[in-house]
């Protein structure tokens, strides 16, 4: 959808408006452009790759604010946008910078509808003729992303509000006092590369958009021709859902795998998702065994073979082996929100319904105080300690281990009055079975890891604890009986 389908749902006035210039800044180095300069180039682009346009309102209203406070100053500086000029340079693709960039447009577009309508009076030739140079060269960008489409439509709503109030010297200053500093790149790992090291000193970014940009840079010359492609599955996923998956789970499970502390997943552990790119590193023997099946596989699946038996063959992601930097990476993300999905969805229709799997799954979907705070960190264990076992052995003995996995997760929730995320975390560290599974070769390993008996339920409200399951009332503390792992009352 082109953005106007989208959209339609310290200076003084002087002599200096004669002078008005609509030159543009020419060379591969970094350079001073006004707002004008920016959007007079008609060929940028925004590529698919790039995350969602989701700037709120009260970015745009500070933006604007900005320019009508600032507009008798020299000059105003918004920031740096960096460019990737493609091979034929018939494309400038935004690589940082895109989110005022994007706001640039709907504002420019929204003061050239006041001035075409008569609502906004502009006197000096000088800056009428650059109008119309903007209008005629703007460019004019098709987006996919809902959550982009979405919030133009509701950001281009409050900028006309706002743009009403705008007079001649305030278009002035937008167009000719606010600058940018311009850096193109003609090498997409650079580009990249720069973008990664200015989000790293400290702007607003989500950890998982750094890594995307970590990523991305990292693609070899033979990936990049499925960029694109690669990276579209990880656009279609909203935000929270990133940061739940990266967060929640995956963070937590890598970093309880090596017996760290991880609550928190911030810009200081995006590391543990960072791994080797394979035509650059040294070839360790280490790495044979994942340079033979990155490679084999690629050759599998591109095989002419494959027209024929219209067969394809998954990369074996494994949560504790070093991540594969580049395709793979956006790969093994889209495969383990599949994995969360699927025990937060179809899991419980598969449980071997002779063992007490199915109950424990449908006790901890359903009792009465799964919402609170200190039991979603408790459920967080019993996820977490879930996916990583089925990413080890499968499913072999699964319904023995979600019986195994729920003492060891609920017996935290019995035996405390209160449960923090500090609890949870420490728990883990004191009782580690991701240790346990992570040196396991066999199943039972893991299924004779020892759970010492609850002695005591110390949570104040056991009524929070009911559930009902074929058609009876039953409580937690039940299937700890069931199982001989408390026999109070």
């Amino acid at each position: 959808m082109r953005i106007e389908e989208v959209t339609n749902t310290t200076t003084t006035i002087d002599d200096e408006y004669a002078n008005v210039s609509t030159k543009k800044s020419d060379g591969l180095h970094p350079s001073i452009i006004t707002v004008s300069d920016l959007l007079s180039e008609s060929n940028i682009t925004f590529p698919n790759y790039q995350r969602p346009y989701k700037w709120e309102i009260k970015n745009v209203k500070q933006l604007v604010n900005d320019i009508t406070t600032f507009k008798d100053k020299p000059a105003y500086r918004l920031g740096t946008v960096v460019i990737h000029l493609d091979d034929d340079k018939e494309e400038m693709n935004i690589v940082d910078g895109q989110q005022r960039t994007i706001t640039l447009i709907l504002l420019a577009k929204a003061i050239l509808a006041n001035y075409n309508a008569g609502l906004l009076t502009i006197s000096n030739t000088g800056l009428k003729e650059q109008l119309r140079a903007i209008q005629s060269e703007m460019p004019q960008p098709k987006f996919i992303n809902e959550i982009t489409i979405k919030n133009i439509q509701r950001n281009y709503a409050e900028i006309q509000r706002l743009v009403a109030s705008f007079d001649e010297e305030s278009v002035y200053f937008l167009f000719n006092k606010c600058e940018f500093v311009k850096c193109i790149l003609t090498d997409i790992s650079e580009a990249f590369q720069f973008f990664d090291a200015q989000n790293a000193r400290g702007k607003d970014l989500d950890p998982h958009d750094l890594l995307k940009a970590f990523h991305l840079r990292e693609f070899s010359n033979k990936e990049k021709e499925v960029l694109n492609e690669t990276v579209a599955t990880w656009e279609n996923l909203e935000t929270y859902k990133l940061v739940n998956l990266f967060g929640k789970y995956l963070f937590r499970i890598k970093g309880w795998i090596k017996g760290r502390s991880s609550r928190y997943f911030t810009k200081n552990e995006v590391d543990l998702f960072k791994g080797i790119t394979l035509d650059k590193i040294e070839n360790y023997p280490f790495t044979k065994d994942m340079r033979i099946t990155h490679f084999y596989i690629d050759q599998y699946n591109q095989s002419i073979d494959r027209d024929i038996d219209l067969q394809k063959m998954a990369f074996p992601f494994q949560l504790d082996r070093p991540t594969i930097n580049g395709k793979r990476f956006f790969e093994k993300v889209h495969y383990y929100e599949q994995i969360v999905n699927y025990y937060k969805g179809d899991f419980l229709e598969n449980v071997d319904s002779s063992t007490e799997a199915k109950e424990i799954l449908c006790a901890i979907n359903n009792y009465a105080g799964k919402q609170r705070d200190g039991d979603q960190y408790v459920r967080t264990l019993f996820d977490c300690s879930l996916i990583y076992y089925q990413d080890k052995f499968g499913t072999i003995e699964l319904s023995k281990f979600v019986e195994l996995a729920f003492i060891w997760a609920y017996k935290v929730r019995l035996q405390q009055q209160s449960v923090y995320l500090s609890t949870a975390d420490n728990y883990v560290l004191e009782n580690n079975i991701f240790k346990v599974i992570h040196e396991a070769v066999e199943p039972h390993q893991v299924l004779n890891f020892y759970i010492p008996e609850l002695h005591e339920v110390r949570i104040k409200n056991r009524k929070s604890l009911n559930y009902v399951y074929d058609n009876e009332n039953k409580n937690l503390v039940a299937i700890f009986k069931n199982l001989r792992y408390y026999y109070g009352e």
